[in-house]
C-alpha cells in the first residue's frame, strides 16, 4: 500500500504511537505524562477494535509467568501501577482471588512446581489446597476436583474503562488520538520519521509500533521488514446470565499448560459469569468466527466444574483474537531501526501488563523531558458492578438499556468529549448498552435514534457489515 508522504514543515511529535489497543493507550498516557507530545494512529473508527475488545478480564499477578522474564517483569509492575492509579482514574477493582484447580492426577501432580514457581516470581501468598478445602472455599465445584491452591491478589476489573482511562488522561494532558488513521509507508529523515497514513502525514521523532495483530505487517511498513510473524490465536467465550454469578466467588483457573492458560471461570466486572477462552490457531487476522461446537464444549466444561451451571442461561458469546507469534515470549525491541520501538507479540497478559510495558519502553525510549508537574486526573464513569451507579442518581434522564441499567446520560457523554464513541461496539464498551440477556431487542431503537449523525460507523452500517 501507498500514500502521500508527509512534507517536512508539518509540526512534529515527539511521540506517535501505532495501535490504541490497551498497550498503546497504556504507552500514550506514560510517554505524555512524562512531558512528551505524543500522538497515537488507530487504523480502525474506534479505540480497543482489535484484541483488546475481547478478552477475560484478570488483573493478574504473574504468579506463572515465566520465571525471570520481561512479560513477568511487566506483569508486576502493572500489577502494581494499577493498583495506585484506579481511584484516582475511577478504574473498578473486583476484589475475587484466584484458585488453581487440578482435575486429574496428572494436573494434581503439577501443582507443587506451578506454586514454587509462584514463590519464584514473588507472589508469596499462595496457599494449598485440598480438594475438600477448595470446595468448602467454592461449595458449587464438582466434586471431581482433586487439589488446588489459591492466590489471593488475582483480581477482576473492566478492561474497557482501564484503556478508555489511560488514553482519556493522555488526552486530557495534551496528546493527539487520530482514528481512521491507518499506517501505509515510513520514512526516516534525520531525527524525524515520516509516516504516510490514511488521514494524512504525520512526523514524530519516534515512532512506537503497539498495533496488536498487525505488528508484523507495521514492521514491514515502517521499516521495511519484520522480525517476528503474527500468527492470530483465536478465544471463543460464553458468558452466563447474572443469576450465575453466584456459583464462583473466586476466578477459577486450570493448571496452565506451555500453549495456553485453559479454560477459566470467573465473574465478569459487570455481573455475569463467564467461561473461556479456547486457544486455536487460525491465519485470519479480523474475523473472530463462532463455532456451535466449540461453544457447546465450552459449555459442558463450565457445567463440569461448577455443575449447576447447567440450570443457568447463557446471555451472550462472543470470540477475540490474540497476537501470539511463533515465541510465546513479548517481542519488544528497540534496535530495529533509529527512533523505532517495536512493541509486539503482546498475547493474553496485554491488559495487566499494559502499564508495565509503558514504562519499560519509556525505559528504553531514553528521552529527556521534563515530566508534567501537575497532570489532570479525569474520573471515568463507573459501568462495573463495583459503585454506584448513573441510574442510581437523579437527573439520568431515565434508562434507556434496561437490561444493564444505562442512562440517557450516560449514553449522551459517551457520545461527547475528547473521545467519543465512533461505533455502536465503543458505545457498548462505554456504557454496557446491548450487552444484556435481550443483546438489544428493546433498546436499539432507541439508541438508533440517540446515535442518529454522531458515530463514525453508523449502526445501520454495522448491522450490515
Amino acid at each position: 500500500m501507498s500514500g502521500p508522504l508527509p512534507s517536512d514543515d508539518l509540526p512534529t511529535y515527539d511521540v506517535a504511537v501505532i495501535g490504541a489497543g490497551v498497550v498503546g493507550c497504556a504507552l500514550v498516557r506514560a510517554f505524555t505524562l512524562d512531558g512528551a507530545r505524543v500522538v497515537v494512529l488507530e487504523k480502525a473508527v474506534e479505540v480497543l477494535d482489535g484484541a483488546s475488545k475481547a478478552n477475560s478480564a484478570i488483573l493478574h499477578t504473574g504468579f506463572d509467568a515465566p520465571e525471570g522474564s520481561l512479560e513477568l517483569a511487566c506483569i508486576r509492575e502493572g500489577y502494581r501501577q494499577y493498583l495506585e492509579i484506579r481511584e484516582r482514574l475511577g478504574l473498578p477493582l473486583v476484589r475475587a482471588g484466584a484458585m488453581v484447580l487440578a482435575w486429574t492426577e496428572e494436573e494434581e501432580a503439577g501443582l507443587p512446581a506451578l506454586m514454587a514457581q509462584a514463590l519464584a516470581n514473588g507472589v508469596t501468598d499462595v496457599a494449598p489446597l485440598t480438594g475438600a478445602g477448595a470446595r468448602a472455599l467454592e461449595p458449587a465445584l464438582s466434586g471431581a476436583v482433586k487439589a488446588g491452591f489459591r492466590v489471593p491478589g488475582e483480581h477482576l476489573i473492566d478492561p474497557w474503562s482501564a484503556a478508555h482511562g489511560y488514553l482519556m488522561q493522555a488526552l486530557a494532558n495534551g496528546a493527539v488520538l487520530m482514528r481512521q488513521a491507518e499506517v501505509l509507508t515510513g520514512r526516516r529523515s534525520g531525527d524525524t520519521w515520516h509516516l504516510a497514513t490514511s488521514a494524512g502525514p504525520v512526523s514524530a521523532g519516534l515512532v512506537i509500533n503497539a498495533a496488536g495483530l498487525w505488528g508484523d505487517e507495521v514492521d514491514r511498513r515502517v521499516t521495511g521488514e519484520s522480525w517476528f510473524q503474527i500468527k492470530p490465536r483465536k478465544g471463543q467465550f460464553v458468558v452466563y446470565d447474572k443469576t450465575a454469578a453466584a456459583l464462583a466467588g473466586h476466578i477459577l483457573l486450570p493448571v496452565p499448560t506451555k500453549i495456553t492458560k485453559g479454560i477459566v471461570v470467573c465473574r465478569t466486572a459487570f455481573g455475569n459469569l463467564l467461561v473461556g477462552p479456547t486457544a486455536e490457531e487460525q491465519e485470519d487476522r479480523e474475523n473472530a468466527d463462532l463455532d456451535h461446537a466449540t461453544l457447546q464444549a465450552l459449555m459442558k466444561r463450565g457445567v463440569e466444574i461448577l455443575p449447576a451451571l447447567a440450570g443457568h442461561e447463557v446471555t451472550a458469546v462472543y470470540a477475540g483474537l490474540r497476537p501470539a507469534t511463533e515465541e510465546k515470549h513479548y517481542r519488544i525491541r528497540d534496535d530495529l531501526a533509529p527512533g523505532y520501538i517495536c512493541v509486539g507479540g503482546i498475547r493474553s497478559t496485554g491488559l495487566s501488563a499494559a502499564l508495565g510495558i509503558a514504562a519499560h519502553v519509556v525505559g528504553l525510549a531514553g528521552r529527556k523531558d521534563a515530566p508534567l508537574a501537575d497532570p489532570v486526573w479525569p474520573v471515568m464513569p463507573n459501568i462495573s458492578v463495583d459503585g454506584s451507579r448513573d441510574w442510581q442518581c437523579p437527573g439520568n434522564g431515565g434508562v434507556v438499556c434496561h437490561c444493564e441499567l444505562v442512562t440517557r446520560r450516560e449514553i449522551e457523554a459517551a457520545l461527547s468529549g475528547p473521545m467519543p464513541a465512533g461505533s455502536l461496539a465503543g458505545l457498548k464498551r462505554r456504557t454496557r448498552v446491548t450487552m444484556g440477556r435481550c443483546q438489544g431487542f428493546y433498546c436499539t431503537a432507541e439508541i438508533a435514534r440517540l446515535t442518529e449523525g454522531r458515530l463514525a460507523q453508523p449502526m445501520l452500517e454495522a448491522r450490515d457489515a
